[in-house]
């Protein structure tokens, strides 16, 4: 999508450790205007799939969930970081290794909200190694519902996480994939 691919490109902050900051238009200061396209885009991609739930992970990815919701017409589910009180026992539940925080959380999602009838598109906002990806995918496993895709706003496609995906036969539609990255420059997939 040349229209995020610019916005990295001017926006964009490359820290050691091959980190991408995108942070200051999509992932915690938010350019409404670029979800809303990037809404579009997920949707366009998936339109045709049937989705009856959109899945994410807490935090980053929900905004980049509901824009696509809101054209796919299909509710966000995302899974927690951790079990709160307002959260039941009866829970599906992943193992998943944070690559930006150096850490694992153990994800989960109310049964009640993800059950076998269900069409499940998997949206985030990076895909690095998968790990994330992999962990949603085991909830969806455990519900026994139908995985459509996933769909990432930018995938760090030197770190191989999508392309063992694809690999593997899941379908990955990223809207930007870089390529490389250097302190001064980026390369985006074609």
């Amino acid at each position: 999508m040349q229209l995020l691919e610019e916005r990295i490109l001017r926006d964009g902050k490359v820290y050691p450790g091959q980190v991408l900051k995108v942070s200051g238009f999509l992932n915690h200061l938010i350019d409404e205007n670029l979800l809303d396209e990037v809404g579009k885009e997920i949707s366009a991609r998936f339109s045709e799939d049937g989705v009856t739930k959109i899945l994410t992970v807490e935090a980053s990815g929900i905004a980049i969930a509901c824009a696509a919701a809101h054209y796919l017409h299909a509710p966000v589910l995302f899974a927690k970081k951790s079990k709160t009180s307002n959260v039941s026992d009866n829970c599906y539940k992943a193992e998943v290794k944070s690559y930006t925080h150096g850490n694992v959380n153990t994800v989960l999602v109310d049964k009640e909200f993800l059950s076998s009838s269900d069409r499940v598109l998997i949206v985030d906002d990076f895909l690095a190694h998968g790990a994330a990806v992999h962990g949603l995918i085991s909830l969806i496993e455990q519900a026994g519902a139908c995985l459509v895709g996933c769909a990432i706003a930018i995938e760090k496609g030197f770190q191989g996480g999508g392309d063992a995906l694809r690999k593997s036969g899941v379908r990955v539609e990223s809207l930007a994939i870089v390529d490389s990255m250097s302190d001064d420059s980026l390369t985006f997939r074609k």
